[in-house]
């Protein structure tokens, strides 16, 4: 039984259907914690009422990311997870985690990567005008959302998208093909060879 472990920094929808997934049977997983760098963060209070322990490295806390990051490493390794998920965690990790971690992270985009990569990739959608937005779910490595990708799935925008109702789209897609790629993860059923990422066996949910 493989053990996945997530972090989130804010409402944690996307750590919400992974759990669900878990409890299931979908994902072959237990969720071994949450770590989340906002104590404000609803997903702590998700995790409280599942029953899965959660750690707080509160951000704001430390003088320098390299300061948070010392904190946070212990933290990630006393969960000794095969996999960690990055749902809606909005900080960069360091290349100090990243190594420690190879083929090991995982992250949600709420893009068709590698365009609008960073935060607000909605917004950077809808202001270049796209036809169609979408999700990506890749592994983390030492850039920034420059992984390899695992799987995307898109959905149209439509005239009089603003980013709320653009996120709320492309966020129905994050819920499918999240857990569709933990799935994958944790049944071995994944194959890197550099940028290219091969799956086995279930295909991914419907491009939407």
């Amino acid at each position: 039984m493989k053990r996945v472990a997530v972090l989130a920094s804010g409402r944690g929808s996307n750590f919400q259907a992974v759990i669900d997934a878990i409890g299931e049977g979908y994902i072959p997983a237990e969720c071994a914690g949450l770590i989340s760098d906002n104590p404000g963060a609803y997903a702590i209070e998700r995790a409280r009422k599942a029953g899965i322990p959660f750690f707080i490295v509160d951000y704001s806390l430390y003088a320098s990311k390299e300061d948070y990051e010392s904190a946070l490493l212990p933290a990630m390794q006393s969960l000794h997870a095969d996999l960690f998920v990055l749902a809606g965690y909005m900080r960069i990790l360091g290349a100090r985690i990243v190594r420690e971690f190879p083929g090991r992270i995982i992250n949600i985009h709420p893009a068709l990567l590698p365009s609008f990569a960073g935060l607000h990739a909605q917004r950077q959608a809808l202001e270049y005008g796209v036809k169609v937005s979408g999700c990506t779910v890749h592994f983390v490595d030492e850039g920034m959302d420059s992984g390899p990708i695992i799987v995307q799935s898109c959905v149209p925008v439509l005239p009089g998208d603003d980013e709320e109702s653009l996120s709320e789209r492309i966020l129905s897609r994050e819920h499918l093909c999240l857990p569709w790629a933990v799935r994958a993860f944790c049944e071995g059923r994944i194959r890197v060879e550099g940028r290219r990422v091969s799956i086995t066996g279930e295909p991914p949910p419907p491009p939407g």
